[in-house]
């Protein structure tokens, strides 16, 4: 299995510097770049891809815009948002638009490489960062229904969706927070049932709609 890559990114230098790094991975494959969003949607009316690395702020149109646009004519395809901006008028726009992730241009290589992989197989990855920063806009006083739900999780369910947001599993949430997957499994269990949803994706994507700008 080879997983087909768009780069859209304004740098040449991050285009060129992602190039060589997945060069040395055996699943992942470049087949184009672009430079904004526009040069993304030509792109890919006549080169599929299965996941669209996007950036941003770009010229011409931007990657919200493009984000929109793609799932509108290419719902198949994944995009992975991969910027430097971790602010709550970056990371929201680009879920609701329909971005199956967030990942910022400080990671590590091969957690990008995981990502990606994630991504590709349907799962929702918010980086760490972003969602550290993203959980601090909860705002008790300005709760809707769902935003009643999310503050009703106790301090170590609130741990565990964070670890969800990053699409991570139960066995990797068990190792990184020290406790039994087990325990993961109620804990995930007890989420589901009170935040009123099916599965643990539309648990994380809850949490990211339903924060609050202070």
């Amino acid at each position: 299995m080879t997983i087909r890559i768009v780069i859209v990114d304004d740098h040449h230098v991050v285009r060129k510097g992602l190039f060589y790094f997945f060069q040395t991975q055996k699943d992942l494959e470049i087949v184009g770049e672009a430079t904004n969003g526009k040069e993304a949607l030509d792109l890919l009316t006549n080169q599929p891809a299965d996941v669209v690395l996007l950036d941003v702020q770009m010229p011409e149109m931007d990657g919200i815009e493009a984000t929109k646009k793609i799932k509108e004519r290419f719902p198949e395809t994944r995009v992975l948002i991969l910027t430097s901006f971790s602010d709550y008028h970056s990371v929201i726009p680009a879920i609701q638009a329909g971005a199956s992730g967030y990942q910022l241009k400080d990671a590590e290589p091969e957690e990008l490489a995981r990502a990606i992989r994630n991504v590709y197989d349907g799962k929702k990855m918010i980086d760490e960062k972003a969602a550290v920063h993203l959980f601090q806009h909860i705002s008790p006083d300005h709760l809707d229904e769902d935003k009643k739900r999310l503050h009703e999780l106790t301090k170590r369910e609130m741990e565990v969706l964070q670890e969800l947001m990053k699409g991570k599993s139960n066995k990797e949430i068990a190792r990184d927070l020290f406790i039994t997957e087990k325990t993961v499994k109620t804990h995930v269990s007890n989420i589901l049932s009170k935040l009123e949803v099916h599965d643990r994706t539309q648990a994380a994507l809850l949490a990211v709609k339903h924060l609050d700008s202070k």
